[in-house]
């Protein structure tokens, strides 16, 4: 299993990348938070996850260890393979962990293909693997609060304005922290999307 790359960036479409690693390309998945904050010709280091099948090898990278443990947890939950499992780790932790806290699958329903049942299966799995691992949202957890209900209400608006939860996530992600009401959030990450 390959741990991490060094390499320098190439990037393809967004949450896809080229990184090469002394003349080899590695073709990578990445979450768009992570595609956004590396830069095309800049070194960059990822830690790797290897998803193996009969007919491909896909590898998934991460900005951190603890995103890359999530990943891989969230691919051992029934019915999640690795592009699930990726959607999943394009939510910030802290809103993941407020679906915990609240029990609330509708904020698992944002993610592309997860319903309510489903939603509410994953719930589960998710607070299992949060007593099982809490240093996977130990970081998160100082950061839960007032600032995740605002983006989870943002996010909420974005998708239901057509863009996809990892797009919102990302934008809002770079949306002034001044602005702290959920229409200012919203309107400003328009205002970036356009």
């Amino acid at each position: 299993m390959i741990a991490h790359l060094t390499g320098t960036v190439h990037r393809l479409i967004p949450g896809s990348l080229t990184l090469d690693v002394h003349g080899v390309g590695y073709l990578v998945t990445v979450p768009l938070f992570v595609w956004d904050d590396l830069k095309e010709n800049e070194a960059a280091r990822l830690h790797i996850a290897t998803y193996v099948r009969e007919d491909r090898l896909d590898l998934f990278g991460f900005a951190d260890a603890g995103d890359r443990a999530l990943f891989l947890e969230s691919m051992k939950m029934s019915g999640v393979g690795p592009s699930l499992a990726m959607e999943i780790c394009s939510v910030p932790r802290n809103i993941l962990l407020q679906a915990i806290h609240g029990e609330d699958p509708g904020i698992l329903t944002s993610i592309k293909g997860i319903g309510k049942k489903r939603a509410e299966k994953m719930l589960v799995d998710l607070k299992s693997l949060l007593e099982n691992h809490p240093a996977l949202f130990a970081a998160a957890a100082a950061m839960e609060g007032v600032a995740a209900a605002f983006d989870q209400d943002a996010i909420a608006a974005l998708t239901s304005l057509g863009y996809d939860q990892a797009t919102s996530i990302s934008v809002l992600k770079n949306v002034p922290k001044d602005l702290v009401s959920t229409e200012q959030r919203v309107k400003a990450a328009l205002q970036a999307l356009s």
